[in-house]
């Protein structure tokens, strides 16, 4: 079970989504301003944040910059916000996962597993090495050339995946179901944006790549170029 605070203004979707979440074991606290929001999650401590965008007080990036100054809270951004470019400026700003709505209570499930297993189990692997990229999943820490690149914990899961199968092809599909952890599938657009900003990390782009090569109508390879 896991303490959930819910910031949502809209309560045809606040009222049924908390219902969902508690049928499913959750404790689950709401909000339907921002302040309230940031407010609640310093005094009770979730272990995770469900955060809308569209606040009636606040702008939901300022709320997850406020969170992010005080706390490393794992935040869900649910928000019918599609463009590509504010999911850039969202996943920046330090949330953990970006949810377009509509979407389920299952598919909002299924996301904060994900996000909170990845927070909370460490791992034994060893260091993996691709040409002057070093990951380390042990520390979480990506090094280029000897100097450290700092990533989101998305993106570094997305580099990890991508690193324990370096030289070979993963397609879209697999990329959601093991690092998203969403075995029904998923929309491309989300792997797309992670790869975009993982790319500028790594001083890369998709027409001058690096280390991620993008296989038209198939997937994504990590590999050194030569």
């Amino acid at each position: 079970m896991a303490r959930l605070l819910l910031i949502e203004d809209d309560a045809t979707i606040r009222t049924p989504l908390m219902r969902a979440l508690k049928e499913r074991g959750h404790a689950v606290a709401s909000v339907a301003t921002a302040m309230e929001g940031v407010q609640s999650a310093l005094t009770d401590r979730p272990d995770l944040v469900v955060l809308d965008l569209g606040l009636p007080d606040l702008d939901g990036r300022e709320v997850l910059r406020m969170l992010r100054a005080v706390s490393q809270v794992p935040v869900i951004v649910a928000t019918a916000r599609d463009d590509e470019t504010e999911i850039v400026r969202v996943l920046d700003a330090g949330a953990d996962d970006y949810v377009v709505k509509p979407f389920t209570a299952a598919q909002m499930e299924s996301r904060i597993r994900a996000v909170l297993r990845r927070g909370a189990t460490p791992s034994a692997d060893p260091a993996i090495t691709v040409g002057e990229l070093v990951i380390d999943p042990s520390a979480r820490t990506v090094r280029l050339a000897g100097e450290s690149v700092e990533l989101t914990p998305r993106e570094f899961d997305l580099l990890h995946h991508l690193a324990t199968r370096a030289g070979q092809v993963v397609t879209k599909r697999e990329l959601l179901t093991e690092v998203w952890q969403i075995p029904y599938g998923g929309a491309d657009k989300t792997v797309d944006v992670h790869l975009s900003w993982l790319r500028r990390k790594l001083g890369e782009s998709a027409t001058a790549p690096r280390y991620l090569h993008t296989v038209r109508g198939v997937g994504v390879r990590l590999g050194a170029q030569p």
